[in-house]
């Protein structure tokens, strides 16, 4: 089967210690990777307001990753998604040619960035 580029991104619910979300982040990186996906770019997007309400919460904690994996791995990844009670909403998107230039892209853009600061500290 070949491997389909892949963005998701999941909310944690904000009444949660750093160290339990550090746990379910590491649980689903550890996931990714006993499933044998390439993880490309993980970004942790802190504590955000939410646009309207969800479970009476009105603040979450995001969570990105982009990789590559297998289209069942998707099914088993939502399925944990479902499972985990602290995750109150989660997006998953198959990426086409168009997205996945635009994101290499902006990843080299960031990896300039970030080598002109390490020059300049």
């Amino acid at each position: 089967m070949t491997l389909q580029h892949y963005e998701t991104t999941f909310i944690l619910t904000s009444v949660l210690s750093e160290q339990q979300t550090k746990d379910i982040i590491d649980k689903f990186r550890d996931f990714l990777n006993q499933k044998k996906a390439k993880i490309i770019r993980e970004e942790s997007w802190g504590l955000k307001k939410l646009a309207y309400p969800i479970q009476h919460k009105s603040t979450g904690f995001y969570q990105f990753f982009e990789f590559e994996g297998t289209p069942d791995l998707i099914n088993e990844l939502e399925l944990l998604y479902k499972r985990e009670e602290k995750i109150i909403r989660f997006l998953t998107v198959k990426l086409d040619k168009h997205g996945i230039e635009y994101n290499q892209q902006k990843n080299s853009a960031v990896k300039e960035i970030k080598t002109k600061e390490a020059k300049v500290a």
